[in-house]
């Protein structure tokens, strides 16, 4: 199953490979193909001779590296043996010499160390020493086991080599007869580090000097087949060692007894032989791309003699292909070119002639979408959308791009009713199939942040796989309904409550005028007084709103000064006050500044703030009223001792028809006195804020440019 699915993948991957290697040929121009064929022919020739070239050559090199490293390592075998010459000739020397001699014979072996030690240092040796067969006499240099190196020379010659078990390095050494019977003079040299740099600086490579015990001793690694080659052949073994980078030649030493005493290991890096041979490899591609571009560059030549008129053709087919009808197809070339030239400006023409009609119907049906106010989108069989006007993308709340190709419903996003989407169940274009066309309400969410809409969808009958929906946006008219029926309710509410008591009241002084006592009808009347105050009121302020919302609100300018206004608005809400047992405490200074402005309008802003105090304070409290003077501008308040509007910001809470959240001891209002308030106070270039004090009270201040002196 695996496989199954991972043969598709195979095979795209191939037909990616076979795209890049070869590239389709309805994509690429005959010049191009004629400078790839020039290119190619090239590159197969000096790619395969250098190919060939460079194997030979490494091929050489190989043989040059081994022949090399071989010679270095068998001239380091018999520099060794030359050494044991010159250590046996070391010790004859020694033994012959007549100090010694007479040292021997006045028996001053404290003398004699010093002796030799200078003997060993002249003639390289690393010990020298005077024996009596296996007994020591003198010596000098590091201590060995000379008992043992008396047997190795009695097993092999004068000249012998050996392994002491005490040394970690083979030693050569040689022995002569001294003077009485069974004396013999040695020289030892180790075969050390010092002794490889020695050889490595005679005959030009790495010369490593392997004793046969660590050979036998180490584990396996990648020079192990070679040591053993070696050791089988008895002569020498060479290879190039790639995991090392090296060349390296191993040859066995033996001693003339026949035991392996050690392995002459020759190093030669691998880069002294390839970084020449690279070099002249470079120098062959470097060859390559010199014909390379030579083949390129005549490819050219052929490519515009030959290709030049089809690329010409090309281009003006191109411009013709964007919706460039203004440049004429260029005559020229071959006959063939020539009359595919001269058919293609007929097409050219014919082109010219149609384009032009479809651009002036398109022009029209742009003209037609974008001039009408509804949205027009256009959808597929699948009922995706394929056409969207700037409306239908503003009223959605999504841009062209984002909306085509996506599903209608995704875009549009109608609410669900009773748990089912609309999509699915009532889809007005899927009516529209059947019943030729179809209408229906929708609520929809769309693509913005914003509120829910309400719009009407009709849906046309498909026409050539595309059917198309008008969308109306109806929030506002529907919002516009709902708050006309509100205020109209509330209009009912507020003239009713008021008109009903004063009804009572009317009806109780008729019973009772001759019998009813003076202060009984003088309650009535105020009764009266504050209902028709209350209705004035409403009034005032519903007809202040029309006036406003029709930009007929005019301001007087005149000198006013805040302390009359105050005066008025106290007046005028005095009885209101008293039917709650309100206090008025007024802090307004006779010395402040006069203002410039309509003090009609000035006026009914205190009094719907002290109405707005009035009902919704507590009773037997006290509703303050204070003003101050301030650089430029005049700062006056108006504060109560109720909780305040809930949650309330300053945009909702002076907003047209809304009304406080807070409990009201009287029905609530139209929601217009705050609005009035501020609308008032903006067009006196004023402002208004609202703030709970640190007292706990409600505080509406007003801010009011003063006078400015001619």
């Amino acid at each position: 199953m695996t496989a199954m699915r991972s043969l598709p993948a195979m095979r795209a991957s191939l037909a990616r490979l076979r795209s890049t290697l070869w590239p389709d040929p309805a994509s690429t121009s005959l010049g191009w193909w004629l400078v790839a064929i020039h290119l190619l022919l090239v590159l197969v020739v000096a790619g395969g001779i250098s190919w060939y070239a460079r194997g030979m050559l490494r091929d050489l090199a190989d043989e040059q590296a081994k022949a090399r490293v071989q010679l270095a390592a068998t001239t380091a075998r018999e520099d060794l043996r030359r050494m044991g010459e010159d250590a046996l000739a070391a010790a004859r020397a020694l033994a012959e010499r007549p100090t010694l001699q007479r040292l021997t014979a006045e028996g001053q072996s404290d003398a004699l160390p010093p002796f030799l030690r200078r003997a060993c240092e002249a003639s390289g040796m690393d010990a020298c020493a005077l024996l009596s067969g296996k007994t020591v006499i003198a010596v000098s240099g590091p201590g060995l086991d000379w008992p043992q190196l008396v047997t190795a020379s009695a097993e092999q010659s004068a000249t012998f080599m050996a392994l002491p078990l005490t040394e970690r390095v083979a030693l050569l050494g040689a022995r002569a007869p001294f003077g009485q019977t069974g004396q013999h003079v040695y020289v030892v040299r180790r075969l050390d580090q010092r002794l490889e740099r020695a050889l490595s600086a005679q005959v030009g490579a790495d010369i490593r000097l392997i004793d046969y015990r660590a050979y036998t001793a180490s584990s396996v690694n990648a020079f192990t087949p070679l040591y053993s080659a070696a050791l089988a052949d008895g002569h020498s073994a060479v290879q190039r060692v790639a995991s090392q980078d090296v060349y390296a030649c191993a040859v066995p030493v033996f001693a003339s007894s026949g035991e392996a005493i050690a392995l002459i290991e020759a190093l030669l890096p691998t880069d002294a032989v390839d970084a020449p041979t690279g070099h002249l490899v470079r120098k062959l591609v470097v060859m390559a791309l010199i014909l390379a571009a030579l083949a390129v560059f005549a490819g050219a030549l052929l490519a515009e003699r030959v290709a030049g008129p089809v690329r010409a053709l090309t281009a003006a087919a191109t411009r013709l292909a964007a919706g460039d009808f203004s440049a004429s197809i260029p005559p020229g070339g071959a006959a063939e070119v020539g009359a595919l030239a001269r058919t293609m400006e007929t097409m050219r023409r014919n082109l010219i002639d149609l384009t032009t009609t479809l651009r002036r119907r398109e022009a029209e049906a742009q003209a037609v979408l974008g001039g009408i106010v509804e949205g027009v989108y256009a959808v597929d069989r699948n009922r995706m959308i394929r056409y969207l006007n700037p409306q239908a993308a503003r009223l959605l709340g999504v841009t062209t791009e984002q909306a085509v190709g996506r599903f209608c419903g995704e875009v549009l996003k109608p609410r669900e009713a009773d748990g089912r989407r609309p999509c699915d169940v009532r889809c007005p274009i899927l009516e529209a199939r059947t019943a030729g066309s179809a209408r229906a309400i929708e609520h929809l969410l769309g693509a913005g942040a914003g509120e829910p809409r309400t719009a009407v969808i009709t849906s046309a009958a498909p026409v050539e796989g595309l059917q198309v929906q008008v969308i109306r946006d109806e929030s506002e008219l529907e919002a516009v309904r709902r708050a006309r029926d509100s205020v109209l309710a509330n209009i009912s509410h507020e003239f009713r409550t008021p008109l009903a008591a004063q009804l009572a009241s009317i009806e109780l002084l008729l019973e009772g005028m001759e019998k009813m006592p003076p202060e009984k009808r003088r309650e009535l009347v105020t009764s009266l007084e504050r209902g028709t105050r209350r209705l004035t009121q409403l009034i005032d302020n519903l007809l202040e709103s029309v006036r406003i919302e029709s930009g007929q609100l005019a301001i007087r300018r005149q000198t006013v000064a805040i302390a009359d206004v105050v005066s008025d608005a106290a007046a005028m809400v005095a009885s209101l006050l008293a039917q709650r047992r309100q206090t008025l405490a007024v802090a307004v200074p006779e010395e402040l500044p006069l203002l410039a402005g309509d003090r009609t309008r000035l006026t009914q802003v205190f009094v719907n703030l002290l109405a707005n105090a009035n009902k919704f304070a507590p009773e037997d409290s006290v509703v303050r009223i204070g003003a101050e003077a301030q650089p430029g501008k005049l700062i006056a308040w108006v504060e109560d001792e109720g909780p305040g509007p809930a949650g309330r910001d300053d945009a909702a809470l002076f907003a047209r028809f809304q009304r406080g959240g807070g409990a009201e001891p009287e029905p609530a209002g139209l929601g217009l006195g705050l609005w009035l308030v501020k609308s008032i106070i903006e067009r006196h270039a004023g402002s208004v804020a609202f703030e709970r004090t640190a007292a706990g009270r409600t505080r509406f201040t007003l801010t009011l440019p003063v006078e400015t002196p001619p």
